[in-house]
């Protein structure tokens, strides 16, 4: 595979294969890239569906620019340039993992930047200012993030501080048990309505078993943490 950095071409060709639905391995095969090389810049050029192939390269003129006049405020502070290369790739890689696996591209960049923030928390100025977007739109990014318990929200004076807590992969998971529940028992409702015996009704009651079941072992896997993450605390 080819490597050095993505060209004006390169660039125009990714957005054609996204426009043609093509997947992020078939892009970076007729590219002769790797996949990862293709992910990252899909996920910090807007995503699959927001990528413009002008606009990714001006972006990637203009942080470049930004780079040579200072660090960014966003990494681990270290003396290491090593390091500090080593945090942006990973932030890169994060994002682009959790757009692929659904997160919108926003989103994904906010939660990045507080996970992998010194004190795991920041405030909306911060944020804002970090990503270069209005307060605004962090606002709306975190909305999701705060429905599903992966971030939660605090005061200060007039600030208002975002933060990921140590046990956010608990509150999550929980939160996703109880929103099964929710589809299981809404499920079994309209098998109820339409008749077992039904093709309808038989789908919904087949759904509905699935989500019983799967609530029932996703709040097992929740307990279990919860008791794990107690024991290692009181060590």
């Amino acid at each position: 595979m080819s490597g050095g950095r993505l060209s004006a071409e390169d660039r125009r060709r990714i957005a054609e294969g996204l426009a043609a639905d093509l997947t992020y391995a078939e892009i970076a095969r007729r590219l002769g890239r790797s996949r990862s090389t293709v992910t990252r810049e899909i996920a910090r050029n807007g995503g699959p569906h927001g990528y413009g192939a002008a606009r990714a390269q001006h972006a990637t003129s203009w942080r470049a620019r930004r780079r040579r006049r200072a660090p960014r405020a966003d990494v681990p502070h270290t003396t290491d340039n090593r390091d500090v290369h080593t945090a942006r790739e990973f932030e890169e890689q994060f994002v682009a993992m959790m757009i692929e696996t659904g997160m919108a591209p926003m989103t994904a960049r906010v939660f990045a930047a507080l996970i992998i923030s010194e004190g795991g928390s920041l405030t909306a100025t911060e944020l804002a200012q970090q990503l270069h977007v209005s307060p605004a739109t962090i606002s709306n990014a975190v909305k999701w993030l705060e429905q599903r318990k992966m971030v939660a929200r605090e005061r200060e004076a007039r600030r208002v501080r975002y933060f990921v807590d140590v046990d956010v992969w608990y509150h999550t998971w929980a939160a996703s048990a109880r929103s099964v529940v929710t589809w299981a028992d809404t499920a079994r409702h309209g098998a109820e309505i339409f008749g077992i015996d039904t093709p309808t009704g038989d789908r919904l009651h087949t759904t509905s078993q699935f989500f019983e079941l799967l609530g029932r072992d996703m709040g097992q896997a929740a307990e279990h943490w919860r008791q794990a993450l107690s024991m290692k605390r009181q060590r």
